[in-house]
């Protein structure tokens, strides 16, 4: 159910009264892909609007925020081979963005922030956040609620079986349990691991000689981690963590209080 934090849940009057008092549109950014044997589809979108909704209700008696529609769909091709997947390409996600970031600014609102979910967006967002706030004159900030500063020392400490978060992994299928328990197959979890993974293994997206690989290549499984041993107790304490460290920097008026001349 949308609170009054969405979007979608207001009236175009509110909305309007909402950019004349400088609110912050937050668009979750996530993806609809294969997450094992264990997990849905849209594992990604579940677990990014749970963030953000956690954060927003942290940051709403601070200051104005509002929560945009999700965009459901990013850049997954190397999921596809295993069925299931959307994916878009660079200039089709370029488009999209830039004409919802359009609409968010012809609206009134002065201040946009990307919380993304998907590994395989983060590239993209790296240029398109420079890009968009060209084009649109919009000051677009982004962040990845897996990359949050301080948040490695804290998955160390609850994660056993890996050190970050993976693919349908120990992290997001305890996230997963914690926010919708009864899209998990439990019954499955004896199979979401990947043979031969080490609890030191870095994410494929941070080798520095980067070559583009199918998925199933070197996750037949379609999991990169160990899930079974998640639980809905991690998966409270991950949320939790990546909503307050995301909610503390909104709290303080960042990133847009470190642009010369921002409002």
């Amino acid at each position: 159910m949308l609170s009054d934090l969405h979007w979608a849940a207001r009236t175009a009057e509110d909305l309007n009264d909402l950019a004349r008092r400088d609110a912050i549109v937050v668009l979750p950014l996530s993806s609809t892909e294969q997450h094992g044997p264990h997990l849905p589809t849209g594992c990604d979108t579940i677990l990014t609007e749970a963030v953000v909704e956690r954060m927003a209700r942290l940051v709403s008696p601070h200051r104005p925020i509002l929560i945009a529609p999700t965009v459901w769909i990013g850049l997954a091709q190397h999921h596809i081979a295993f069925g299931g997947s959307f994916s878009v390409s660079m200039a089709t996600y370029h488009a999209l963005l830039r004409d919802i970031v359009t609409s968010i600014r012809i609206a009134g609102f002065r201040k946009l922030l990307f919380v993304n979910g998907h590994g395989g967006n983060i590239s993209a967002l790296h240029v398109l956040t420079d890009a968009l706030t060209q084009e649109t004159g919009l000051a677009v900030a982004s962040t990845t609620y897996t990359l949050l500063p301080n948040q490695q020392s804290a998955l160390e400490a609850i994660l056993e079986d890996q050190l970050i978060l993976q693919h349908a992994c120990e992290a997001e299928t305890s996230m997963m349990m914690a926010a919708r328990p009864d899209l998990v197959r439990v019954d499955r979890l004896g199979e979401a691991f990947q043979p031969g993974y080490s609890k030191g293994d870095a994410s494929p997206l941070s080798d520095p000689l980067l070559l583009w690989s199918s998925f199933k290549d070197f996750c037949p499984s379609g999991v990169r981690g160990d899930a079974r041993r998640a639980s809905v107790e991690k998966g409270e304490r991950i949320l939790a963590i990546a909503a307050e460290l995301l909610a503390t920097k909104l709290i303080a008026g960042e990133p847009w209080n470190r642009q010369v001349g921002a409002a």
